[in-house]
Protein backbone atom coordinates (compact mmCIF):
# COMPACT_ATOMS: atom_id res chain seq x y z
CA UNK A 1 0.00 0.00 0.00
CA UNK A 2 1.42 3.62 -0.99
CA UNK A 3 1.02 6.43 0.95
CA UNK A 4 -1.76 8.03 -1.14
CA UNK A 5 -3.59 5.09 -0.83
CA UNK A 6 -3.09 4.77 3.09
CA UNK A 7 -3.86 8.89 3.40
CA UNK A 8 -7.14 8.17 1.23
CA UNK A 9 -8.10 5.64 3.89
CA UNK A 10 -6.79 7.82 6.62
CA UNK A 11 -9.56 10.34 5.83
CA UNK A 12 -12.33 8.94 7.61
CA UNK A 13 -10.52 8.57 11.36
CA UNK A 14 -10.95 11.58 13.01
CA UNK A 15 -7.62 13.18 14.68
CA UNK A 16 -7.75 14.73 18.29
CA UNK A 17 -6.65 17.73 19.91
CA UNK A 18 -2.80 18.59 19.59
CA UNK A 19 -2.30 16.02 16.41
CA UNK A 20 -4.88 17.77 14.44
CA UNK A 21 -2.64 19.64 11.43
CA UNK A 22 0.65 19.86 13.35
CA UNK A 23 1.77 16.39 12.72
CA UNK A 24 4.37 14.72 9.99
CA UNK A 25 4.64 11.26 8.61
CA UNK A 26 7.79 9.57 8.68
CA UNK A 27 8.96 8.84 5.29
CA UNK A 28 8.11 5.28 4.22
CA UNK A 29 10.69 2.89 3.52
CA UNK A 30 10.42 2.42 -0.20
CA UNK A 31 9.34 6.06 -0.74
CA UNK A 32 12.44 8.36 1.14
CA UNK A 33 15.99 7.55 2.79
CA UNK A 34 17.64 9.85 5.10
CA UNK A 35 19.49 12.42 3.58
CA UNK A 36 22.49 11.92 6.28
CA UNK A 37 23.25 8.42 4.64
CA UNK A 38 24.01 10.17 1.34
CA UNK A 39 21.05 8.66 -0.45
CA UNK A 40 21.40 5.34 0.28
CA UNK A 41 18.78 2.83 1.65
CA UNK A 42 21.22 0.65 3.38
CA UNK A 43 18.61 -1.42 5.54
CA UNK A 44 17.21 -2.32 1.75
CA UNK A 45 20.36 -3.31 0.37
CA UNK A 46 20.67 -5.61 3.19
CA UNK A 47 17.41 -6.64 2.56
CA UNK A 48 15.77 -5.58 6.10
CA UNK A 49 12.45 -4.33 5.90
CA UNK A 50 11.54 -1.43 8.37
CA UNK A 51 8.46 -1.39 10.50
CA UNK A 52 6.26 0.97 12.41
CA UNK A 53 6.48 0.40 16.08
CA UNK A 54 3.21 0.57 17.93
CA UNK A 55 4.72 -2.47 20.24
CA UNK A 56 7.35 -0.59 22.55
CA UNK A 57 10.73 -0.39 23.92
CA UNK A 58 11.77 -3.78 23.22
CA UNK A 59 15.47 -5.18 22.65
CA UNK A 60 14.51 -7.32 19.50
CA UNK A 61 13.21 -4.44 17.93
CA UNK A 62 16.37 -2.24 18.54
CA UNK A 63 14.49 -0.35 21.50
CA UNK A 64 13.84 3.73 20.35
CA UNK A 65 14.57 6.22 18.31
CA UNK A 66 17.08 8.50 19.44
CA UNK A 67 15.94 12.42 18.96
CA UNK A 68 17.48 14.83 17.31
CA UNK A 69 19.26 16.64 19.65
CA UNK A 70 20.89 13.11 20.66
CA UNK A 71 22.27 12.31 17.36
CA UNK A 72 23.44 15.93 16.95
CA UNK A 73 25.74 15.22 20.32
CA UNK A 74 26.80 11.97 18.56
CA UNK A 75 27.80 13.43 15.09
CA UNK A 76 29.44 15.78 17.07
CA UNK A 77 31.52 13.60 19.31
CA UNK A 78 32.54 11.54 16.29
CA UNK A 79 34.88 14.83 14.63
CA UNK A 80 37.29 14.82 17.66
CA UNK A 81 39.02 13.15 19.79
CA UNK A 82 38.87 13.35 23.94
CA UNK A 83 40.24 11.44 27.01
CA UNK A 84 37.63 8.73 27.74
CA UNK A 85 37.70 8.89 31.69
CA UNK A 86 38.24 12.78 31.50
CA UNK A 87 34.64 12.76 29.52
CA UNK A 88 33.13 10.09 31.77
CA UNK A 89 34.56 12.25 34.97
CA UNK A 90 32.78 15.32 33.45
CA UNK A 91 29.74 13.74 32.54
CA UNK A 92 29.18 11.45 35.23
CA UNK A 93 29.48 15.27 36.84
CA UNK A 94 26.71 16.70 35.13
CA UNK A 95 24.08 13.69 35.23
CA UNK A 96 24.96 13.73 38.99
CA UNK A 97 23.99 17.71 39.24
CA UNK A 98 20.85 16.89 36.88
CA UNK A 99 19.83 13.90 38.62
CA UNK A 100 20.61 15.16 42.45
CA UNK A 101 22.12 12.08 43.08
CA UNK A 102 25.85 11.57 44.50
CA UNK A 103 27.24 10.29 41.20
CA UNK A 104 26.71 9.03 38.10
CA UNK A 105 28.85 7.31 35.29
CA UNK A 106 27.31 6.06 31.79
CA UNK A 107 27.25 2.27 31.21
CA UNK A 108 26.86 0.11 28.08
CA UNK A 109 23.17 -0.51 29.16
CA UNK A 110 21.13 -1.30 32.19
CA UNK A 111 22.77 -4.74 32.16
CA UNK A 112 26.49 -3.67 32.42
CA UNK A 113 25.41 -1.25 35.35
CA UNK A 114 24.10 -4.11 36.87
CA UNK A 115 27.86 -5.74 36.75
CA UNK A 116 29.81 -2.78 37.36
CA UNK A 117 27.96 -1.81 39.83
CA UNK A 118 28.33 -5.02 41.56
CA UNK A 119 31.89 -5.19 40.82
CA UNK A 120 32.28 -1.48 42.91
CA UNK A 121 30.82 -3.24 45.76
CA UNK A 122 33.09 -6.12 45.77
CA UNK A 123 36.47 -4.21 44.89
CA UNK A 124 36.16 -1.13 46.16
CA UNK A 125 38.78 0.79 45.03
CA UNK A 126 41.13 -2.32 45.17
CA UNK A 127 42.75 -2.71 41.90
CA UNK A 128 44.25 -5.81 43.16
CA UNK A 129 40.63 -7.20 43.55
CA UNK A 130 39.58 -6.29 40.20
CA UNK A 131 41.77 -7.76 38.02
CA UNK A 132 40.35 -10.87 40.28
CA UNK A 133 36.95 -11.04 39.54
CA UNK A 134 34.92 -12.95 38.64
CA UNK A 135 37.38 -15.40 40.78
CA UNK A 136 36.07 -14.31 44.01
CA UNK A 137 36.35 -17.65 46.47
CA UNK A 138 39.99 -17.01 48.72
CA UNK A 139 40.15 -13.29 47.78
CA UNK A 140 38.13 -11.77 50.64
CA UNK A 141 35.46 -10.53 49.27
CA UNK A 142 32.03 -11.36 49.97
CA UNK A 143 30.52 -14.19 47.77
CA UNK A 144 26.41 -13.33 47.64
CA UNK A 145 23.87 -11.53 46.42
CA UNK A 146 20.39 -11.93 47.91
CA UNK A 147 17.05 -11.30 46.08
CA UNK A 148 13.59 -12.32 46.17
CA UNK A 149 12.50 -15.03 44.22
CA UNK A 150 9.70 -13.39 42.70
CA UNK A 151 12.32 -10.67 41.28
CA UNK A 152 14.25 -13.03 39.40
CA UNK A 153 14.61 -12.37 35.65
CA UNK A 154 17.34 -13.55 33.22
CA UNK A 155 19.02 -10.21 33.69
CA UNK A 156 20.05 -11.26 37.05
CA UNK A 157 22.87 -13.17 35.18
CA UNK A 158 24.34 -9.81 35.16
CA UNK A 159 25.05 -10.09 38.43
CA UNK A 160 26.86 -13.68 38.38
CA UNK A 161 29.11 -12.07 36.01
CA UNK A 162 31.11 -10.62 38.57
CA UNK A 163 31.36 -14.13 40.21
CA UNK A 164 28.18 -13.63 42.89
CA UNK A 165 26.52 -16.66 43.97
CA UNK A 166 22.22 -15.96 43.86
CA UNK A 167 20.61 -16.47 46.90
CA UNK A 168 16.98 -16.70 46.28
CA UNK A 169 14.29 -15.88 49.37
CA UNK A 170 10.85 -17.10 49.53
CA UNK A 171 8.51 -15.09 52.23
CA UNK A 172 8.77 -11.85 53.65
CA UNK A 173 10.57 -9.45 56.01
CA UNK A 174 12.04 -12.88 58.22
CA UNK A 175 12.67 -14.88 55.06
CA UNK A 176 15.03 -12.03 53.86
CA UNK A 177 16.23 -11.07 57.09
CA UNK A 178 17.44 -15.01 57.60
CA UNK A 179 19.47 -14.82 54.28
CA UNK A 180 21.59 -12.27 55.27
CA UNK A 181 25.49 -13.33 56.78
CA UNK A 182 28.64 -12.32 56.50
CA UNK A 183 28.92 -13.76 53.43
CA UNK A 184 26.49 -11.52 51.69
CA UNK A 185 28.04 -8.63 49.42
CA UNK A 186 24.62 -7.18 47.83
CA UNK A 187 20.78 -7.02 47.51
CA UNK A 188 19.24 -6.47 44.74
CA UNK A 189 15.77 -5.38 44.11
CA UNK A 190 13.76 -5.79 40.51
CA UNK A 191 11.78 -2.08 40.65
CA UNK A 192 9.35 -3.70 37.92
CA UNK A 193 8.18 -6.59 40.19
CA UNK A 194 7.85 -4.41 43.25
CA UNK A 195 4.29 -5.92 43.65
CA UNK A 196 5.12 -9.34 43.16
CA UNK A 197 7.50 -9.48 45.86
CA UNK A 198 6.65 -10.23 49.51
CA UNK A 199 8.95 -7.03 50.51
CA UNK A 200 8.19 -4.42 48.74
CA UNK A 201 10.76 -1.59 47.46
CA UNK A 202 11.10 0.80 51.43
CA UNK A 203 10.95 -2.19 53.52
CA UNK A 204 13.20 -4.10 51.45
CA UNK A 205 15.66 -0.58 51.71
CA UNK A 206 15.20 -0.23 55.46
CA UNK A 207 16.21 -4.12 55.83
CA UNK A 208 19.41 -4.10 53.99
CA UNK A 209 20.33 -0.82 55.70
CA UNK A 210 19.72 -2.00 58.84
CA UNK A 211 21.95 -5.17 58.27
CA UNK A 212 25.17 -2.59 56.44
CA UNK A 213 24.16 -4.48 53.27
CA UNK A 214 24.44 -1.77 50.23
CA UNK A 215 21.47 -2.02 47.51
CA UNK A 216 20.85 -2.27 44.68
CA UNK A 217 17.61 -1.33 42.28
CA UNK A 218 17.03 -1.88 38.38
CA UNK A 219 14.99 -0.01 37.13
CA UNK A 220 16.21 -0.14 33.46
CA UNK A 221 12.43 0.33 31.87
CA UNK A 222 11.14 2.30 34.87
CA UNK A 223 11.11 5.91 32.73
CA UNK A 224 8.34 7.53 32.91
CA UNK A 225 7.36 9.06 35.07
CA UNK A 226 10.27 11.17 35.29
CA UNK A 227 10.08 11.56 38.83
CA UNK A 228 11.70 8.28 39.23
CA UNK A 229 14.84 9.45 38.16
CA UNK A 230 15.56 11.00 41.47
CA UNK A 231 13.18 8.74 43.70
CA UNK A 232 15.51 5.99 44.51
CA UNK A 233 18.73 7.91 45.40
CA UNK A 234 16.78 10.37 46.95
CA UNK A 235 15.16 7.46 49.13
CA UNK A 236 18.20 5.46 50.03
CA UNK A 237 19.67 2.84 47.28
CA UNK A 238 23.17 2.47 46.60
CA UNK A 239 23.07 2.00 42.95
CA UNK A 240 20.34 2.64 40.51
CA UNK A 241 20.66 1.50 37.46
CA UNK A 242 18.38 2.21 34.12
CA UNK A 243 18.38 2.08 30.80
CA UNK A 244 19.34 4.86 28.62
CA UNK A 245 17.25 3.97 25.45
CA UNK A 246 13.67 3.09 26.00
CA UNK A 247 11.31 6.23 27.84
CA UNK A 248 15.13 8.15 27.97
CA UNK A 249 15.45 8.23 23.98
CA UNK A 250 18.74 7.75 24.20
CA UNK A 251 21.60 5.18 22.84
CA UNK A 252 20.10 1.94 22.78
CA UNK A 253 23.32 0.60 23.68
CA UNK A 254 24.03 3.15 26.61
CA UNK A 255 22.55 3.00 30.34
CA UNK A 256 23.29 5.07 33.60
CA UNK A 257 24.71 3.98 36.84
CA UNK A 258 23.39 6.37 39.74
CA UNK A 259 24.26 6.22 43.32
CA UNK A 260 27.21 6.19 46.13
CA UNK A 261 29.87 8.05 44.65
CA UNK A 262 32.51 5.39 46.36
CA UNK A 263 31.01 2.14 44.49
CA UNK A 264 30.59 4.16 41.30
CA UNK A 265 34.09 5.16 41.48
CA UNK A 266 34.89 1.19 42.21
CA UNK A 267 33.12 0.62 39.78
CA UNK A 268 34.82 2.79 37.43
CA UNK A 269 38.32 0.48 38.15
CA UNK A 270 36.36 -2.48 35.94
CA UNK A 271 35.52 -0.53 32.94
CA UNK A 272 37.02 0.69 29.71
CA UNK A 273 39.99 2.08 29.25
CA UNK A 274 41.95 -0.72 31.94
CA UNK A 275 42.14 -3.86 29.79
CA UNK A 276 42.19 -6.88 32.95
CA UNK A 277 38.74 -6.68 34.03
CA UNK A 278 35.37 -8.10 33.87
CA UNK A 279 34.27 -5.14 32.15
CA UNK A 280 36.42 -4.45 29.55
CA UNK A 281 33.82 -5.82 27.34
CA UNK A 282 31.08 -3.47 28.38
CA UNK A 283 33.32 -0.49 26.65
CA UNK A 284 31.12 2.70 25.80
CA UNK A 285 32.77 4.96 23.44
CA UNK A 286 32.82 8.85 23.66
CA UNK A 287 29.75 9.30 21.24
CA UNK A 288 27.44 7.30 23.57
CA UNK A 289 28.36 9.07 26.17
CA UNK A 290 27.65 12.11 24.80
CA UNK A 291 24.48 11.49 23.57
CA UNK A 292 23.33 9.89 26.50
CA UNK A 293 23.63 12.97 28.77
CA UNK A 294 21.90 15.03 25.55
CA UNK A 295 19.48 12.48 25.86
CA UNK A 296 18.68 13.09 29.46
CA UNK A 297 18.76 16.94 29.40
CA UNK A 298 16.19 16.89 26.45
CA UNK A 299 14.24 14.29 28.54
CA UNK A 300 14.20 16.48 31.58
CA UNK A 301 13.26 19.28 29.51
CA UNK A 302 10.10 17.73 27.76
CA UNK A 303 6.87 18.79 28.82
CA UNK A 304 5.71 15.09 29.77
CA UNK A 305 1.99 16.23 30.64
CA UNK A 306 1.83 17.13 27.00
CA UNK A 307 3.43 14.09 25.86
CA UNK A 308 1.09 11.92 27.76
CA UNK A 309 -1.74 13.87 26.27
CA UNK A 310 -0.70 13.34 22.53
CA UNK A 311 -0.40 9.34 23.86
CA UNK A 312 -3.68 9.12 25.34
CA UNK A 313 -5.22 10.92 21.75
CA UNK A 314 -3.26 8.49 20.15
CA UNK A 315 -4.26 5.66 21.32
CA UNK A 316 -8.16 6.67 21.33
CA UNK A 317 -7.52 7.24 17.51
CA UNK A 318 -6.71 3.67 17.29
CA UNK A 319 -9.46 2.40 19.40
CA UNK A 320 -12.12 4.26 18.28
CA UNK A 321 -11.04 2.62 14.65
CA UNK A 322 -10.65 -1.20 15.57
CA UNK A 323 -13.95 -1.16 17.41
CA UNK A 324 -15.72 -0.29 14.56
CA UNK A 325 -14.90 -3.75 13.65
CA UNK A 326 -18.02 -6.08 14.86
CA UNK A 327 -16.32 -8.55 17.69
CA UNK A 328 -13.66 -6.03 18.49
CA UNK A 329 -13.52 -4.78 22.28
CA UNK A 330 -10.89 -2.74 23.96
CA UNK A 331 -8.72 -1.25 26.86
CA UNK A 332 -6.37 0.56 28.12
CA UNK A 333 -4.19 0.11 30.97
CA UNK A 334 -1.42 1.59 32.07
CA UNK A 335 1.39 -0.77 33.95
CA UNK A 336 2.03 0.55 37.36
CA UNK A 337 5.96 0.43 37.32
CA UNK A 338 7.89 -0.86 34.34
CA UNK A 339 6.59 1.16 30.46
CA UNK A 340 4.30 3.15 32.64
CA UNK A 341 2.67 4.36 29.19
CA UNK A 342 -1.07 3.99 28.06
CA UNK A 343 -1.38 0.72 26.58
CA UNK A 344 -4.15 -0.35 24.04
CA UNK A 345 -5.17 -4.03 24.79
CA UNK A 346 -7.24 -5.26 21.78
CA UNK A 347 -8.87 -8.42 21.90
CA UNK A 348 -11.99 -10.77 19.75
CA UNK A 349 -14.50 -12.31 19.45
CA UNK A 350 -13.52 -15.52 17.83
CA UNK A 351 -16.45 -16.71 16.42
CA UNK A 352 -16.81 -13.26 14.83
CA UNK A 353 -13.06 -12.70 13.91
CA UNK A 354 -11.77 -16.56 13.49
CA UNK A 355 -7.73 -15.57 14.23
CA UNK A 356 -5.22 -16.53 16.20
CA UNK A 357 -3.16 -13.22 17.28
CA UNK A 358 0.21 -14.83 16.07
CA UNK A 359 -2.21 -14.77 12.53
CA UNK A 360 -2.54 -11.22 12.92
CA UNK A 361 0.64 -9.82 14.29
CA UNK A 362 2.00 -11.91 11.04
CA UNK A 363 -0.58 -9.97 9.04
CA UNK A 364 0.50 -6.66 9.96
CA UNK A 365 4.43 -7.43 9.71
CA UNK A 366 3.68 -8.59 6.08
CA UNK A 367 2.30 -5.56 5.23
CA UNK A 368 3.00 -2.33 3.85
CA UNK A 369 4.13 -0.79 5.69
CA UNK A 370 5.54 -3.08 7.93
CA UNK A 371 3.91 -3.00 12.19
CA UNK A 372 4.38 -4.47 15.27
CA UNK A 373 2.80 -4.78 17.65
CA UNK A 374 2.76 -6.56 20.82
CA UNK A 375 2.19 -9.94 22.74
CA UNK A 376 -1.51 -10.15 24.29
CA UNK A 377 -2.49 -12.15 27.37
CA UNK A 378 -3.90 -14.77 25.15
CA UNK A 379 -4.15 -16.01 21.44
CA UNK A 380 -7.27 -13.79 21.11
CA UNK A 381 -5.65 -10.52 22.44
CA UNK A 382 -2.17 -8.24 21.89
CA UNK A 383 -1.23 -5.21 23.05
CA UNK A 384 -0.57 -1.62 21.13
CA UNK A 385 1.46 1.43 22.45
CA UNK A 386 1.76 4.50 20.64
CA UNK A 387 4.99 6.02 22.54
CA UNK A 388 7.47 4.81 20.00
CA UNK A 389 5.40 6.08 16.65
CA UNK A 390 6.64 8.98 14.86
CA UNK A 391 3.48 11.45 15.17
CA UNK A 392 1.62 10.72 12.75
CA UNK A 393 2.33 7.22 12.19
CA UNK A 394 -0.64 6.43 14.71
CA UNK A 395 -3.50 6.87 11.56
CA UNK A 396 -1.18 4.35 9.57
CA UNK A 397 -1.76 2.11 12.42
CA UNK A 398 -5.34 2.43 12.72
CA UNK A 399 -6.38 2.08 9.28
CA UNK A 400 -4.00 -1.34 9.08
CA UNK A 401 -5.07 -2.60 12.47
CA UNK A 402 -8.94 -2.08 11.26
CA UNK A 403 -8.25 -2.98 7.66
CA UNK A 404 -6.71 -6.28 8.69
CA UNK A 405 -9.39 -7.25 11.49
CA UNK A 406 -11.75 -6.72 8.66
CA UNK A 407 -10.47 -8.44 6.58
CA UNK A 408 -10.31 -11.95 8.89
CA UNK A 409 -13.70 -11.38 9.58
CA UNK A 410 -15.13 -11.54 6.04
CA UNK A 411 -12.97 -13.97 5.26
CA UNK A 412 -14.74 -16.25 7.84
CA UNK A 413 -18.29 -14.79 6.64
CA UNK A 414 -17.08 -15.53 2.41
CA UNK A 415 -15.81 -18.93 3.88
Amino acid sequence: MKRRDLLKNMSAIPVFGALAGSTKLLPLPDETVDAAAGGKDYFKELGIRTFINAAGTYTFMTGSLMRPEVMGAINYASKEYVLLDELQDKVGQRIAKLLRCEYATVTSGAAAAMTLGAAGVLTGMDEKKVVQLPFLEGTGMKTEVILQKEHDIPYVHALKNTGLKIVYVEGGREALEKAISDKTALMYFLNANNFDGKVQVEEFLKIAQAHGIPTMIDCAADVPPVENLFRYTEMGYDLVCFSGGKGIRGPQSAGLLLGRKKYIEAARLSTAPRGNTIGRGLKVNKEEILGMLVALETYLATDHAKEWKMWEAQIKLISDAVKTVSGVETKVVVPPVANHIPTLHISWDPAKIPATAAEIREKLRSGNPSIEVADGANQHTFNVTTWMLVPGQEKIVATQLKKVLTEKALSEAHG
